[in-house]
C-alpha cells in the first residue's frame, strides 16, 4: 500500500505529465482557457487514461508472450483510440455544453503522448497491474490538477496589465514555464 501511494505521489506532483514532462501540452494550452473545459478535459484523461491502462497491460503480456513487443505501441493507440471514442459518445451524450467547449480536443486525446506515455511508462518500469493502475490514475490526476491551476492563471492573466508585445501566447507561454518550475520544488518529496 505504501508502494502505491509513493506511486501516487510521484505520479501527480513530482513527474507531472505536463509540467516536469512536458507531454500533452498541445491539451493543456488548448483547454485550459476555462474552468469548466479543464475539469473536464481532465476527468475525461483520467478515464482515458485509467482504463486504457487497465486494457494495456493484458495486451502487453499478451504481445511478449507472442515476441511482439515491438508492436507496443500500435496497440496501445487502438486501446486508446477506443477509450477515447467512448468517452466522446458519453460527454456528447450527457454533456453537450462540454462537448462543444472541448470541440477538437476531445478527439484529441487519441494522439495525446500523455495518455501513451502513461501507458508506455507502466510497461518500461514493469509495473504490476495494481502500479499501473495507480501510476495512471496519478498521471490523469496529475494532468487534471496542472489544467486546473493553469486555468486559474490564464484567467488572472487575462485581468492583468501587461505589455502588448507579451499579449496572447507569450505570456501564456511564460506563465507555463513559471508553473512548471514551480513544480520543480516536489522533487525530493519521494
Amino acid at each position: 500500500m505504501k508502494e502505491l501511494m509513493l506511486i501516487m505521489i510521484a505520479a501527480v506532483l513530482i513527474n507531472n505529465v505536463v509540467l516536469s514532462q512536458f507531454m500533452g501540452i498541445c491539451a493543456f494550452l488548448g483547454t485550459s482557457k476555462q474552468l469548466k473545459s479543464s475539469v473536464g478535459m481532465g476527468l475525461a484523461v483520467v478515464f482515458v487514461m485509467f482504463f486504457a491502462s487497465l486494457v494495456t497491460y493484458p495486451v502487453y503480456k499478451l504481445l511478449e508472450r507472442l515476441g511482439a513487443e515491438y508492436l507496443k505501441t500500435v496497440a496501445f493507440i487502438l486501446v486508446i483510440a477506443l477509450f477515447v471514442q467512448l468517452a466522446e459518445m458519453a460527454i456528447k451524450r450527457f454533456l453537450p455544453p462540454l462537448y462543444k467547449a472541448l470541440g477538437v480536443y476531445l478527439p484529441l486525446i487519441t494522439t495525446n503522448c500523455a495518455v501513451l506515455g502513461a501507458a508506455i511508462t507502466n510497461v518500461d518500469k514493469k509495473y504490476t497491474l495494481a502500479q499501473s493502475l495507480t501510476n495512471s490514475l496519478g498521471t490523469g490526476l496529475g494532468f487534471t490538477l496542472a489544467l486546473i491551476l493553469f486555468a486559474g492563471v490564464r484567467a488572472r492573466i487575462e485581468t492583468s496589465d501587461i505589455p502588448e508585445t507579451f499579449k496572447g501566447v507569450p505570456a501564456t507561454l511564460v506563465a507555463a514555464a513559471i508553473v512548471s518550475l514551480s513544480f520543480m520544488g516536489f522533487g525530493g518529496i519521494v
